[in-house]
């Protein structure tokens, strides 16, 4: 009888383990390089200029993991400010030379420090906050981003303030460079952003975009 009731207790046990692991056994894995982009303002009506960097060396902490946590903060990026890319050959040779050209490092640095998810609303896609350290001009800021992710892409988006880099100079002279295109006005914030892939691997259909 003693050994029945045992036998019974080890199936019930590993029912509900198995049960356990099938609800919380996905594997999060990025699958290729983080593209990094940004948007400048210009004109007193403040027209937006979209654009990309061509050069960018990204260093995850980790290949994979369990939640976004794990494999994205600790993660970083070195940018080549010199790969600037919008699109237009004219405009991309006075953001290198007026502008980027104009800093102490012809390299950005950024690193993920924290990650936070917002609560869960049903059939909607996931979203949080990040916190990214960017070093620019030999100035480091720590700056808060919002992220979506949906259908496996990651996606982050912030703003940094110009002046808050010691970028006075370079404003300058991209301004100057571009006065009569951007009608004297060249707006110090700017818009940053970048987004990868996240597969999610090992876990049920239904829980495929699940930020545990």
């Amino acid at each position: 009888m003693k050994n029945v009731i045992l036998s019974a207790l080890l199936v019930l046990s590993f029912t509900f383990t198995a049960n356990a692991s099938e609800k919380s056994g996905c594997t999060l894995a990025q699958s290729g390089q983080i593209e990094v982009n940004w948007t400048g303002y210009k004109t007193p009506k403040k027209v937006g200029v979209g654009g990309a960097f061509d050069k960018v060396t990204y260093a995850p902490v980790a290949t994979s993991g369990s939640d976004f946590r794990s494999i994205l903060v600790g993660s970083s990026v070195v940018i080549d400010a010199s790969s600037v890319n919008s699109k237009h050959e004219d405009r991309d040779a006075k953001l290198a030379q007026f502008f980027f050209g104009l800093m102490s490092d012809k390299n950005i640095n950024a690193k993920i420090l924290d990650i936070k998810a917002d609560k869960r609303v049903k059939n909607t896609p996931r979203t949080g906050t990040l916190s990214v350290l960017i070093e620019m001009n030999g100035v480091k800021r720590a700056t808060p981003m919002t992220y979506t992710f949906s259908d496996g892409i990651f996606e982050a988006k912030g703003s940094i303030d110009l002046l808050d880099f010691s970028a006075s100079k370079a404003l300058a002279g991209i301004n100057e460079a571009c006065f009569d295109l951007h009608e004297g006005k060249t707006w110090s914030d700017v818009g940053i952003g970048f987004k990868t892939k996240i597969e999610a691997t090992l876990c049920k259909v239904k829980a495929i975009n699940q930020d545990k």
